[in-house]
């Protein structure tokens, strides 16, 4: 079972991305952009998503994902237990999330670096 620590593991790796905590809640940003939020709980993890794709991807995985908050729909988000998934999927959860938030440029020159291959294949 994936933790908030091993998403934090990895998100500290990232370029631009920083750890916040929001009424109790911990979050990953790139400036004023959340890429990934915990419930108080830390049990699920919201993430950024094309909104798009999200009904898919919960109806695909219903036991797995989640449709966002009403309040956060409006946003590139859906949520995930992480009691479901494992870290290899965290970590493309989490990078994708990252990579919608930093220039292009920024994501190219990590995931071709050696921290971001190895971060990018676990």
């Amino acid at each position: 079972m994936v933790t908030i620590d091993d998403v934090r593991q990895l998100a500290r790796t990232l370029p631009r991305a920083y750890e916040a905590l929001v009424r109790d809640r911990v979050k990953f940003r790139v400036g004023q952009i959340v890429f990934v939020a915990f419930s108080r709980d830390e049990t699920v993890m919201g993430f950024g998503y094309p909104k798009e794709e999200r009904a898919a991807l919960v109806a695909a995985e219903p036991d797995k994902f989640l449709m966002p908050e009403p309040s956060d729909e409006r946003y590139n988000w859906v949520r995930v237990r992480l009691s479901a998934i494992d870290e290899a999927e965290m970590r493309e959860l989490v990078l994708d999330a990252w990579r919608m938030c930093v220039p292009k440029r920024v994501a190219r020159e990590f995931l071709e670096s050696p921290l971001g291959e190895l971060t990018s294949n676990g």
